[in-house]
């Protein structure tokens, strides 16, 4: 079941998010779109990570990070594909989970299919949020992750 939150949220943005991890669609997307601050927003009201987290995730610093808030200043081509990798991901572990608050927890909890570390210490490569994609497309599948 889906909280009222993101009823509203998740159209305006999500829907035009490759709504799985797929080289294809990530390519096709970032040569077709624009990826700006509002996808970041996007991330973080989906989330309950800070810019600390995030910035780390994107392998840039809170510094950075925070000028990216300026329209003048575009993403790097590997920014861009982190941050729809990302959304990629949230957007499927809220088809997972039902919501996005459920797959937040989800993401902060320690789990035996990670080695007993949360799936968010994997955010910051492209490899690593591909690990935790197959970790959820195994629970869509049927495995206990």
């Amino acid at each position: 079941m889906k909280d009222k939150k993101n009823q509203i949220e998740e159209p305006s943005v999500l829907y035009e998010i490759p709504g799985q991890i797929s080289d294809t669609e990530v390519l096709t997307f970032l040569q077709t779109k624009d990826v700006n601050w509002k996808h970041v927003n996007k991330i973080k009201s989906l989330t309950n990570f800070n810019d600390e987290v995030i910035s780390d995730w994107l392998n840039i610093s809170v510094r950075t990070f925070r000028t990216y808030r300026q329209p003048e200043n575009k993403f790097k081509e590997n920014t861009k594909e982190q941050i729809i990798l990302l959304l990629s991901l949230i957007n499927h572990g809220i088809k997972v989970f039902g919501s996005s608050k459920e797959f937040d927890k989800w993401l902060n909890s320690e789990n035996f299919y990670f080695d007993g570390k949360t799936p968010n210490v994997f955010l910051n490569t492209v490899t690593g949020i591909r690990f935790v994609d197959d970790g959820l497309t195994a629970m869509e599948f049927g495995d206990n992750v």
